[in-house]
């Protein structure tokens, strides 16, 4: 319900500069709501910072490698190509990623479904399925509106040009599921909800700035 309220205000109610505002509320009272369901600061991965930064850090370097690769590789440009991004200067720029993306985004989705989620489902330090492959079925769900506008992305378009909207929009959200699978991984590497923050948000803003430098 609180992952549904928030949605709707951000994409539907508030202006767009409440955006950040309304992910990060919204990541507290789900931070509540886990704590107050039973579940400790180590259940949600959020009792440790030193080893889930070292670990985002590597993940984030990882990311930056192969967005360094796409930039260097002609042919691997066009997956940066994607009409949703349109013009922005670099205040633009730096409000969509360290404004929008960060706590818009990332920090509310790593709360909910990297934390807090995972916690109710009986998570622990231990890699355990279960709860991975539900949190992370319940992070590609999430991803069905923003699915729809896969299309507009060049490299997917040239691919999948004539693929009906609903058959795209399933393949989007089972590959975000197989991401929430990842950024899960790191959590578990660093022991902490930290760590896939960076990555996810290293991941998101970077694909971004790739996008805009391309376009």
């Amino acid at each position: 319900m609180t992952l549904a309220a928030s949605t709707t205000l951000a994409n539907r109610v508030l202006p767009g500069w409440a955006y950040p505002a309304c992910g990060l509320v919204a990541a507290l009272v789900l931070v509540a709501l886990g704590r107050a369901a039973g579940c400790s600061w180590t259940d949600l991965g959020l009792s440790r910072l030193r080893r889930p930064a070292l670990a985002g850090l590597a993940g984030a370097a990882s990311v930056a490698v192969v967005f360094g690769i796409a930039l260097a590789v002609p042919s691997l440009r066009t997956v940066y190509q994607d009409g949703r991004v349109g013009d922005p200067d670099f205040a633009q720029l730096l409000w969509l990623t360290c404004g929008r993306i960060l706590f818009g985004t990332v920090l509310i989705e790593e709360v909910a479904f990297r934390s807090v989620l995972p916690g109710l489902f009986g998570a622990d330090d231990r890699w355990r399925w279960p709860p991975i492959l539900c949190s992370a079925a319940l992070f590609g769900l999430w991803h069905a509106l923003p699915a729809l506008a896969i299309g507009r992305n060049a490299a997917v378009h040239a691919v999948f040009g004539s693929t009906p909207v609903v058959v795209l929009q399933v393949l989007a959200m089972a590959a975000a599921g197989v991401a929430g699978i990842f950024l899960h991984w790191w959590r578990h590497l660093g022991r902490g909800v930290l760590a896939s923050v960076i990555v996810h948000f290293t991941t998101n803003a970077g694909g971004l700035t790739l996008a805009v430098l391309v376009r």
